[in-house]
C-alpha cells in the first residue's frame, strides 16, 4: 500500500512536496491529536484535493502552506499526507472574505464577511489586525461586536503564535495540542523555562523527546532541570524493570551513563528532588557495626507510599483478631470433605486447617497442585459460618477462571475496590473499607507493589487474608515481588503444594512444568499412560523455526486439534525484538492469518479489521486493561477510530489512543501472565539467551490448557532451565514485615 510505502521512507522523503491553497471544508478533526481530513483548494486550481495529517484548529476558508507526500489511499483515493503547515494570509478579496465569514473569528459570520470586504477589500485583515476602530465604518458593527472581534482575533494568534514556537522546536502537531491544552497561553512561557515539566506533565512525551526539546531551545547539557527530570526518567525505567527502589550509588552511574555529566550535577539533583519531595531517600544501615557508606535506597514518592504502606497495613491484619469465631479445624475438615466428596492429602488438610485458624496466609504451588481444591474447600467452610466472601484476582480473564472452578462470583481486584477514573483513584480505602470478613486473592504472583498497597489499605482489620499463587512464575509486570517478600519475610504461614494429584498428572504438560521448575529438561517425547498434549520441533535456524510457528498456528495445529488459530492458539516469545520476537512474529502471523487490505496505519504499526489486538495499559474509563486481548471489529479508516471487543464488550478507540494497542497473534511471556490458552506455541532459541530463564520458561508452559508446542534448539532450552538465577528485583518489602 502506498501509505505504508510512505511510512517507510526517510522524513525527507515524506515532505518532499510543497502545496498552497485554502481550506474548503473540514470532513473530520480530532480535537485531541489534531488529526484533520479536509478538502483543500489549491492555488491556481478549481478542483479541491484531499489533506491529512495533524493540523492545527483548522478552519475552513484558511490559507496554508504545506509540506508533505502524496500517496494512494485503497478506500479514498490520492490523498496529500501533510507533515508540516503554516498559516498564510489570503491573497485575494474572494479568499479574504471566504477566511472570515468560515468562523474563524468570533463575531464575523458570512453577510458580515462580506460587508467587511466590501468596505476595504484586500486591507481587510491589514485593518482588524492594526486599526480595528476602523470596522466602526461598516453597518451594523458597534463597540460590543468590535471588542468581540478583537478578543478572538488575539486568541487566534496567540494560538498560532504558540504552535508555530512548539513545532519550531520539535514538537508534532498532535503533541502540540495537547501542550496548548494543558498549558494554555503560558505554553510558552513554561515550554521555554523547563522543557522537562512536559516529560510529566503530557502524556505520550517522555523524557528523551523533552531533552531534545530542550536542546533546541538551548538548555545546556548540565542545567538542574536536565539531571533533575532525568534522574526521575531513569527511575521510572528502573520500575519498568521491576525496582521498587534503586541503590543509591548505582543510581548515579546509570544517571551519568544516561545523561553523560558529571558525579557532582547527579548528586545535587538528587538533593533537590529529595527536597522537594518528589522521591524518597531510606538509609538501609541497620547495624552501626557494619555500616555502609551510601548504602541508601533511592524511591519514586509513590513506590515509597506503596511500599511501606503495604507493609503497615499487612501487619495491622496480622495482628489484628478475626472477625469469624473459632473453629474445631479437625472437625472443619471432616465436614468439607463430605461436602465436596473428596478426600483432602495431608497438604491440602494442612492448608484448610491453617486457613481457618490464621488471619493471613499463603497457599502456593505449580500446577495440577490441587489449589482450586483447597479454594472450594474453604468456601464451603466459611459460607457454613456465615461469613462475607470476597473472591477477586489480578485480571478479568484470571477472575472469571476463578469464578467458573469455584462457582462463586469472584472480581477483578480494580472493580472489587471500586476504581473511579472520574475520580481518579480507588472508592474502596481505609475510610471507606470492604464490607469483607474473608479475602481469597487468587494469581497473587501477578499483584505489584501499589496494586497490592491499595488491596491491604481497603481491608478491614478483622478480615482473613488468604493469598494463593505460583511464586515460582514470573513476578509482576509492575514493580516488586510482592508474594515472594511476603514469603521471605516469614510474617505468615505458607502451605507449599508440590504433590502432582492423579488426573493432572496424566498430562505432560503439568509433569514438563513439574520437571521445568526443579531444573530438569521436559520429557520430549511422548510416553505410555500420557496425553499426547505437549511437543518438542527441533529447528535450529531462526528463519526456518519462524516458518514453523507460522504453518503450526495456521494449519497444522487447526487441522490435526481443531483449535482455531485466532481464538484459541496463542505464540507466546521470550523477546520483543529479533526474527522470533513478538514484533516480527505479529507481522508474519497478520499476514497469513488477516491479509485483508482495510486497514489504517498509526505511529509505524498498522492495524487491520478482524486483527487480534492486547491493550498495553490500564485505562480504567474504557475498563480495558494492561493485557486484555481482543479483536477489531470495525474501523473507520477516514478518522483513524476502530473498535475492539473484548470478550463480547466492544471499546472505541479514536486515533490518539491507538498507542494503547499491539497486535497480540504472538505476545510476550510477561503479558500472559493469569491468562490461559487452549494451545500455546513457544519459539526457543539461542538468540533469546540474555531473557531465557527458568520461570519464564515455567510460566510460558503453565498458560496452555491443551497443548504445548515448544519450537527451537535441544540447548537453548537446556541453558534456560539451568538458569534460576531470577533477575533481581530492589525491594525492601521483606525487611519492613519483618521490622514491623
Amino acid at each position: 500500500m502506498a501509505e505504508d510505502e510512505a511510512n517507510s521512507k526517510s522524513k525527507d522523503d515524506d515532505s518532499r512536496y510543497e502545496l498552497e491553497g485554502q481550506i474548503e471544508r473540514v470532513t473530520y478533526v480530532n480535537e485531541e491529536t489534531g488529526y484533520t481530513v479536509a478538502k483543500l483548494t489549491v492555488s491556481g486550481s478549481s478542483e479541491p484535493v484531499t489533506i491529512v495529517g495533524n493540523l492545527i484548529a483548522p478552519t475552513p476558508g484558511e490559507m496554508l502552506k504545506l509540506r508533505g507526500a502524496w500517496l494512494t489511499h485503497p478506500k479514498f483515493g490520492k490523498q496529500f499526507k501533510v507533515t508540516s503547515h503554516q498559516t498564510i494570509v489570503p491573497a485575494t478579496v474572494s479568499g479574504v472574505r471566504k477566511y472570515l465569514g468560515s468562523g474563524l473569528v468570533k463575531g464575523i459570520g458570512p453577510v458580515m464577511a462580506s460587508r467587511i470586504v466590501k468596505k476595504f477589500g484586500e486591507k481587510t485583515l491589514q485593518i482588524i489586525d492594526q486599526n480595528i476602530d476602523e470596522l466602526h465604518k461598516v453597518e451594523g458593527i458597534g463597540q460590543k461586536r468590535i471588542e468581540m472581534i478583537q478578543k478572538a482575533w488575539k486568541e487566534q494568534k496567540e494560538i498560532r503564535h504558540v504552535m508555530i514556537f512548539l513545532q519550531g522546536h520539535g514538537v508534532s502537531p498532535a503533541y502540540a495540542t495537547k501542550i496548548f491544552r494543558k498549558y494554555g497561553w503560558e505554553s510558552i512561557s513554561i515550554v521555554s523555562k523547563n522543557p522537562y515539566r512536559l516529560a510529566t506533565d503530557i502524556f505520550g512525551i517522555g523524557f528523551l523527546t523533552a531533552d531534545k526539546i530542550a536542546q533546541k531551545i538551548g538548555f545546556a547539557k548540565d542545567a538542574a532541570p536536565r539531571a533533575e527530570a532525568g534522574i526521575l526518567y531513569v527511575l521510572n525505567e528502573l520500575s519498568e524493570e521491576g525496582h521498587v527502589y534503586y541503590p543509591y550509588e548505582q543510581l548515579i552511574e546509570r544517571c551519568r551513563e544516561i545523561l553523560d555529566v558529571e558525579r557532582d550535577i547527579i548528586i545535587q539533583a538528587i538533593g533537590t528532588i529529595a527536597f522537594e519531595g518528589r522521591i524518597v531517600i531510606e538509609d538501609l544501615n541497620q547495624d552501626l557495626e557494619v555500616f555502609q557508606l551510601n548504602n541508601k535506597a533511592v524511591y519514586l514518592k509513590h513506590f515509597h507510599v506503596s511500599e511501606t504502606g503495604a507493609a503497615h497495613h499487612l501487619t495491622r491484619l496480622i495482628v489484628s483478631p478475626k472477625s469469624i469465631r473459632k473453629i474445631d479445624a479437625d472437625k472443619a475438615v471432616q465436614w468439607v470433605q463430605g461436602k465436596i466428596r473428596l478426600a483432602l492429602a495431608p497438604k491440602q488438610i494442612e492448608a484448610v486447617k491453617t486457613a481457618s485458624q490464621e488471619k493471613v496466609m499463603v497457599i502456593t504451588g505449580g500446577p495440577g497442585t490441587g489449589k482450586t481444591t483447597i479454594i472450594n474447600a474453604l468456601i464451603r467452610i466459611y459460607r457454613e459460618l456465615g461469613a462475607k466472601i470476597h473472591l477477586a484476582a489480578p485480571t478479568g480473564r484470571a477472575s472469571k477462571r476463578m469464578t467458573e472452578a469455584t462457582g462463586y462470583p469472584a472480581r477483578t481486584i480494580h472493580r472489587m475496590l471500586e476504581f473511579n477514573p472520574q475520580k481518579m483513584g480507588f472508592q474502596r480505602d481505609q475510610d471507606r473499607p470492604l464490607e469483607a470478613d474473608v479475602l481469597i486473592l487468587d494469581e497473587t504472583s501477578m499483584i505489584d507493589t501499589t496494586l497490592m498497597y491499595h488491596l491491604l489499605k481497603a481491608l478491614p482489620s478483622q478480615a482473613t487474608l488468604i493469598m494463593v499463587g505460583d511464586v515460582n512464575q514470573l513476578p509482576s509486570v509492575g514493580a516488586g515481588n510482592v508474594l515472594k517478600d511476603v514469603i521471605a519475610s516469614g510474617r505468615v504461614p505458607v502451605v507449599e503444594l508440590k504433590d502432582i494429584f492423579r488426573q493432572a498428572g496424566d498430562s505432560r504438560i503439568v509433569v514438563n512444568a513439574h520437571r521445568i521448575n526443579t531444573g530438569l529438561m521436559p520429557e520430549l517425547s511422548a510416553k505410555k499412560g500420557h496425553l499426547e498434549d505437549f511437543y518438542f520441533i527441533e529447528q535450529d535456524e531462526p528463519e526456518q523455526a519462524l516458518g514453523t510457528v507460522v504453518e503450526l498456528v495456521c494449519e497444522r495445529i487447526p487441522k490435526r486439534f481443531g483449535f482455531d488459530p485466532l481464538e484459541q492458539i496463542q505464540v507466546l516469545s521470550p523477546m520483543h525484538k529479533g526474527l522470533l520476537g513478538t514484533e516480527s512474529l505479529n507481522l508474519r502471523l497478520q499476514e497469513a492469518l488477516n491479509p485483508t487490505k482495510q486497514e489504517l496505519s498509526r505511529g509505524g504499526r498498522t492495524f487491520r479489521l478482524k486483527d487480534k489486538v492486547m491493550q498495553t495499559r490500564n485505562n480504567y474509563e474504557k475498563e480495558v486493561f494492561n493485557g486484555d486481548i481482543g479483536k477489531i471489529t470495525s474501523m473507520e479508516v477516514e478518522s483513524q477510530e476502530m473498535v475492539v471487543t473484548y470478550e463480547g464488550i466492544p471499546v472505541r478507540y479514536e486515533a490518539s489512543e491507538l498507542d494503547e494497542i499491539i497486535l497480540a497473534y504472538a505476545i510476550s511471556v510477561h503479558k500472559s501472565q493469569g491468562s490461559e490458552y487452549p494451545a500455546v506455541i513457544i519459539p526457543i532459541l539461542p538468540q533469546h539467551h540474555l531473557l531465557l530463564q527458568r520461570n519464564l520458561i515455567y510460566t510460558a508452559v503453565t498458560r496452555a490448557k491443551k497443548l504445548v508446542v515448544v519450537v527451537g534448539s535441544k540447548k537453548a532450552l537446556a541453558t534456560g532451565i539451568r538458569n534460576d538465577r531470577i533477575m533481581k528485583r530492589y525491594t525492601y518489602l521483606s525487611e519492613r514485615l519483618k521490622r514491623l
